[in-house]
């Protein structure tokens, strides 16, 4: 998959002459990424360029993604990045994996190549400070936080994380461990490179942990892992929580059926959609034949808010980038501006809502929201 045109349905951006704006959409579209995550997000990227261009494109030129599959590797999207730089697109967008996103950060920053991140969420997503770089989505450390006491506020002391091996997994083990152990919590952490769903099991009678977390990738092997702890007789008041939005995705709940339900998640929704998030939720839906998940409004938020940069500041990507503390746009989930966090290194939209979800055991298609933060 390489390009999305520009959206038929808009006069203006159909005259002939035009030169299209072109942006760089990366999304993980493809196995071993996380590809209903990946198809989300182009839904929303797709369907934002479509209204973009129904609306008169950029002063009168059509907006054209550029679309690459990164399939969670990070050297992928570090090509494609240079590749779609060569291109010459006005700037980037999307990205749905952290460990991907960082690679991609780095490269666009490298080059002075706008950026705006859709869904990764890890704090250091570039290593130094990077002005060409700005992120939709909260830091890991504030939604973990937020997950974190979500477990306190149900009682939850005794945490275990069964974690594969990644950067994104350990930040997210540290930022549980900070938060719950001065607050007289523990974390006790379970190898799911060494061990079976059995060995997650006997290990969490062992520790007599009221709740296991799983950091791992789906469906292999957090689905395993949720069926063989809903068999263990032992471990029937045990709570399973998978912080990084497994059980948002239509697969979960086909995969798991009532095993997965009552499985606490994150997801970065309001209370309330926004008007525009209302008519963009619906469209969504018919365009996926499915509920949106957040993943899909990050997208669209990506490219009204990028779309507002370049009309706003132009196609030149210095003065794109150097646009980022001026941004005013509202969005499908509130009104985004960038600022400066503490400790992260690219331009943040603090605003970000966050919500802790589940699947309502009594109707699997209806989430819950058990807390905000």
């Amino acid at each position: 998959m390489n390009t999305t045109p520009p959206h038929p349905s808009s006069p203006r951006a159909e005259r002939a002459g035009e030169t299209p704006v072109r942006i760089g959409a990366l999304a993980p579209l493809t196995r071993p990424g996380w590809t209903e995550a990946g198809h989300h997000l182009l839904a929303g990227l797709e369907l934002a360029a479509g209204d973009v261009n129904d609306s008169g494109g950029i002063s009168g030129r059509p907006l054209e993604l550029v679309v690459r599959d990164t399939a969670a590797d990070p050297g992928k999207a570090a090509a494609a990045v240079d590749e779609l730089a060569h291109l010459g697109v006005a700037a980037l967008a999307g990205e749905y994996h952290s460990v991907v996103a960082r690679a991609a950060a780095a490269r666009a920053d490298a080059l002075g190549l706008p950026f705006l991140c859709s869904s990764a969420v890890l704090d250091a997503l570039t290593e130094q400070p990077a002005p060409s770089v700005a992120r939709l989505s909260p830091p890991q450390s504030r939604g973990w936080r937020t997950y974190a006491d979500f477990l306190l506020g149900a009682g939850h002391r005794h945490i275990a994380v069964a974690a594969q091996s990644s950067v994104y997994w350990a930040c997210g083990t540290r930022v549980l461990r900070d938060h719950l152990t001065p607050r007289g919590g523990t974390v006790t952490e379970l190898d799911l490179g060494a061990l079976t769903p059995e060995d997650v099991c006997d290990a969490l009678a062992h520790h007599r942990a009221t709740a296991l977390l799983l950091l791992a990738g789906h469906p292999d092997p957090a689905v395993p892992v949720v069926r063989a702890v809903r068999r263990d007789r032992r471990l029937a008041t045990t709570l399973i929580g998978a912080p990084a939005g497994q059980p948002e995705f239509a697969t979960w709940a086909a995969l798991l059926g009532d095993d997965g339900t009552g499985v606490p998640f994150l997801r970065y929704l309001p209370e309330r959609l926004t008007p525009l998030g209302v008519r963009v939720g619906a469209a969504l839906r018919e365009r996926l034949a499915e509920a949106p998940s957040f993943v899909a409004y990050e997208g669209y938020d990506t490219i009204t808010v990028l779309a507002e940069a370049l009309r706003a500041h132009g196609v030149d990507r210095a003065h794109l980038a150097a646009s980022w503390p001026r941004v005013a746009v509202d969005g499908t989930r509130g009104p985004v501006r960038f600022s400066r966090t503490p400790g992260i290194g690219v331009w943040q939209w603090a605003g970000a809502p966050v919500q802790v979800v589940d699947r309502d055991p009594a109707q699997p298609g209806r989430f819950r929201v058990l807390h905000t933060g």
